[in-house]
């Protein structure tokens, strides 16, 4: 199983607050951060609610 790398790529200036609490329980909250996160499908749940402010590699497990 591989991890994943979500890192913010757009601000959450004018983004709804459930989609603002998304990218803070993913461990982001500014524009260049990086979390790298097990790949699970309630990460890519999570992933899938907020695409157009993150982006996402797959990275493998160390």
């Amino acid at each position: 199983m591989a991890d994943l790398k979500v890192t913010q790529t757009r601000s959450t200036i004018g983004s709804k607050p459930k989609q603002r609490g998304t990218i803070r329980a993913l461990g982001l909250g500014r524009i260049g951060k990086s979390n790298t996160l097990p790949d699970r499908p309630e990460i890519r749940g999570m992933i899938a609610r907020v695409p157009h402010l993150v982006s996402v590699e797959e990275v493998a497990e160390s």
